[in-house]
């Protein structure tokens, strides 16, 4: 199955207001797409490689890499959007790191929210 793929600017900034986690290599956002939007099944990514990242050749070979471990996840939900924004670690990490990184980052954007903290106030 090919991998669906987010292209437009309106799905990139949705996510922003979902749940992230921070790896040594990238951002990863998440959030559930919604129910009215009919896209192909499974879950669609978006790739976000800066150019602080380096010059094009790097910033197209961590796109590839990170499009190629996207394509190898099993465990993605289906009914979400995800979007992995390159930070410089991607550069020099193996693809066995990355995967682990990966798979850390999506436990804890799928991860149950905590119960909101209340102030107490201190007798």
């Amino acid at each position: 199955m090919a991998l669906s793929t987010l292209k437009k600017r309106a799905d990139f900034l949705r996510l922003r207001s979902g749940r992230r986690a921070r790896t040594p290599a990238f951002a990863l956002e998440a959030r559930p797409r919604p129910q009215s939007q009919a896209s192909p099944p499974g879950p669609r990514f978006g790739f976000t490689v800066t150019k602080k990242i380096g010059s094009a050749v790097v910033r197209n070979r961590v796109r590839r890499r990170l499009r190629a471990l996207a394509a190898a996840l099993k465990q993605a939900r289906a009914d979400h959007d995800y979007v992995l924004i390159a930070r410089p670690g991607a550069i020099d990490r193996t693809f066995r790191d990355l995967k682990a990184d990966l798979d850390q980052a999506l436990d804890r954007v799928h991860r149950p929210e905590p119960p909101a903290r209340r102030n107490r106030r201190p007798a």
